[in-house]
């Protein structure tokens, strides 16, 4: 589960799409051939032309052809590589784009078009810093400040999302797309009032804005305004009617709501099931039994696909955020991240979802932010094992050794087996200067430590000690007495 943000919503699914429209480029040349068959400007316009009505067969073809005649022709790359997008034909497609680029560096458009590109594939990584030479080239390439924003938002980068976006609406030409894009960033900066402002522009200068219409009725959703929510849902499902994913979300506002009557009515209609609430009050799942069965399989790529499925119809679902994230933890932190993000903004007080959002945040390697977080979490629970061995791992990468110790120490009186922990406090003291310490650590590491699973810091102990045990004989490293 892009936006990986990469979260495959409708909304999401939607934008892109329409972020990846048709590209036309005017070639400002003269005719320098007598006979238009050979002449590639006038090969490249009658491919446009072709391109423009959709016949992207024969627009292909004549890209082509003036490519043949004139093999440095950026625009026409360029535009083949476009044409290739709209027949699925993506590897060729990102081939001609880095050709273009090659040929016209200072060309902002085939940049913005190989990130989105890259972006639809989930290839987020390489995306940014394309999409990031693209407005270095041109400041003002809307599609790459809308990408941003959502490469960004996905990555949990919340405040450069939302700058990303400000900066795409800033042109009073800018497209819809870019103030729903805005919408997006200020909904995930916790900013509502904004975020609706800028639906409710979006909607009334196209009503029939499918992605916006979905965005407005979760955002009304969160806000409990249920009946204005069913509203633009079944606005949506007009336009896409028996869509199982706008009737599963209108389902699940029926069941916010309390209208459990009219939510069986909406999931039967679509094929699925509704849960009733439970005991305590939760929301579970909306889907079809299968969807649920695979869920809870034990074969992780079961199980990924299926919870991507089932969060396409349980948008606001914290339990099946939280679990997706899980699974691509070690994957794909930033997706991770951005997963277990919105889990927290949906149940602010679970903290296994704060727990989640900080592992995260230590496999992405932000660490600082994890600390915050972790340490309510060890307040709150102060025998959490997970939050104490986070906790630890973030404060000894922040090299606040002497606050990291105490941690890892607290770990070995939970679980005297994790044995790697006293390398850990060892090397703390051993970079806070305080060598007996060290010693004593690194040679009870060497007496617990096991070959098999700890043998690269067995090695690096074994270098470390003659010259530990010279400093340590030379008077070095003694803490003073207070």
């Amino acid at each position: 589960m892009q936006d990986p943000f990469r979260l495959k919503t409708l909304a999401t699914a939607s934008l892109i799409a329409m972020l990846f429209g048709l590209l036309t480029v005017r070639v400002a040349a003269q005719d320098e051939f007598g006979d238009n068959a050979a002449d590639p400007v006038k090969l490249f316009e009658r491919g446009q032309n072709l391109h423009a009505r959709g016949d992207f067969e024969k627009a292909l073809e004549l890209y082509e052809q003036a490519i043949k005649v004139r093999p440095e022709f950026p625009e026409a790359e360029f535009q083949r590589g476009n044409v290739l997008v709209s027949l699925a034909r993506f590897s060729e497609a990102e081939a001609a784009f880095r050709r273009a680029i090659a040929l016209k560096k200072d060309w902002s458009l085939p940049y913005s078009a190989l990130g989105t590109l890259l972006m639809r594939k989930e290839r987020d990584v390489e995306a940014e810093p394309i999409f990031r030479q693209a407005i270095a080239v041109d400041p003002q390439d809307n599609l790459a400040l809308r990408m941003l924003s959502q490469i960004r938002l996905r990555a949990g980068d919340v405040k450069q999302a939302l700058d990303f976006a400000k900066r795409a609406t800033i042109d009073k030409e800018a497209p819809t797309s870019a103030r729903l894009v805005l919408a997006i960033a200020e909904r995930a900066s916790g900013d509502l009032a904004s975020a609706r402002t800028s639906l409710d522009k979006v909607l009334a200068d196209e009503p029939a804005n499918l992605a916006a219409l979905m965005e407005r009725s979760d955002l009304l959703t969160d806000q409990k305004n249920y009946d204005a929510a069913v509203m633009d849902l079944r606005a949506a499902e007009k336009l896409k009617p028996g869509d199982k994913v706008i009737l599963a979300r209108l389902a699940y506002v029926y069941q916010q709501a309390g209208k459990m009557d009219e939510a069986q009515a909406v999931a039967k209609a679509a094929g699925l099931e509704v849960q009733q609430p439970t005991s305590d009050g939760l929301i579970r799942v909306i889907g079809t039994a299968e969807e649920i069965e695979a869920a809870n399989s034990t074969d992780a790529a079961t199980a990924r696909g299926a919870l991507e499925k089932l969060l396409e119809k349980n948008p606001r679902n914290a339990m099946l955020l939280a679990r997706l994230g899980a699974s691509y933890r070690k994957d794909d932190p930033a997706r991770s991240l951005e997963l277990f993000r919105k889990a927290v903004e949906i149940q602010p007080d679970s903290l296994d979802y704060a727990l989640g959002y900080a592992a995260a945040l230590v496999q992405d390697r932000r660490f600082a932010a994890a600390v915050e977080i972790l340490r309510q979490v060890v307040r709150k629970n102060p025998d959490n094992y997970a939050a104490h061995a986070n906790l630890a791992t973030a404060l000894y990468e922040l090299k606040q050794y002497s606050m990291a110790v105490p941690e890892f120490e607290w770990l070995l009186s939970a679980k005297a087996d994790v044995v790697v922990a006293y390398y850990f406090i060892a090397t703390s003291h051993d970079y806070l200067g305080e060598y007996p310490e060290a010693l004593a650590a690194y040679e009870t590491f060497l007496q617990r430590a096991d070959a098999k699973t700890n043998q690269l810091e067995i090695d690096k102990v074994n270098l470390r000690l003659p010259s530990l045990r010279r400093q340590i004989q030379l008077g070095e490293g003694v803490k003073k007495k207070p």
